[in-house]
């Protein structure tokens, strides 16, 4: 049997959480994603890791997502092949989103930034898959860690990577969203990103407009 480039890439091959802690919660919040969008008619699907989930707790959200019948399939944690395995299974089949926001691959943990790029462009192909109308905006990945570190290189990286992947795809595109949150000394503040990770709700604003800007041009290009 001839091996893929997925099947070599653990990133790129859908894989469900390892319920290391033992409450099943992953299983439990993909499955509530799943019928609870069966009732639900989303021009906007967001889906990711934490950065998307705690999105949704903010007043960002209520204020520019919801009036844009935004979606939120965020998971704390998710890498590549988390996401993979939640779309694959049942997360896209009873919507069709016009646009899809993808923001993950800062969790790909042990993955080279090629392939943490193979993994985000895996989730893009199956998109196209699934709803073949929908764009996909991948969103860069932000940098993490108070002062300059390899995570930080290894996500510019991917950002890198991804923006040549997408360049000649007319369905999906990269869309930087960080807006300077590096300081000339190279260090990242608390006051945006509360643990050099997570966004605060002033990191979150800076952010989100940019997205919101965005998303407003391609549903008004797609009706």
């Amino acid at each position: 049997m001839v091996m893929s480039a997925e099947d070599s890439n653990p990133a790129a091959t859908p894989t469900p959480c390892v319920d290391t802690q033992g409450d099943g919660r992953w299983m439990s919040l993909h499955n509530h994603f799943v019928s609870n969008s069966k009732d639900k008619e989303p021009d906007v699907l967001f889906v990711g890791d934490s950065l998307v989930q705690l999105l949704h707790q903010f007043e960002v959200w209520r204020e520019l997502f919801s009036p844009l019948h935004a979606l939120n399939f965020g998971v704390g944690g998710d890498a590549t092949q988390h996401v993979l395995w939640r779309l694959s299974n049942g997360e896209l089949a009873h919507i069709s989103p016009k646009v899809v926001v993808l923001w993950v691959g800062t969790n790909n943990h042990g993955h080279t930034a090629e392939q943490t790029c193979g993994g985000i462009m895996a989730i893009v192909q199956l998109i196209k898959d699934k709803l073949p109308n929908a764009q996909t905006v991948i969103l860069g990945l932000l940098p993490r860690g108070k002062m300059p570190n390899p995570l930080r290189d290894r996500n510019a990286r991917v950002n890198k990577l991804v923006q040549e992947a997408v360049s000649s795809l007319p369905h999906a595109s990269l869309l930087n969203v960080d807006p300077g949150f590096v300081h000339s000394d190279g260090s990242i503040s608390h006051q945006d990103l509360y643990d050099y990770l997570h966004l605060t709700p002033q990191g979150y604003q800076a952010v989100c407009q940019t997205i919101h800007t965005h998303l407003k041009g391609l549903l008004e290009k797609t009706g």
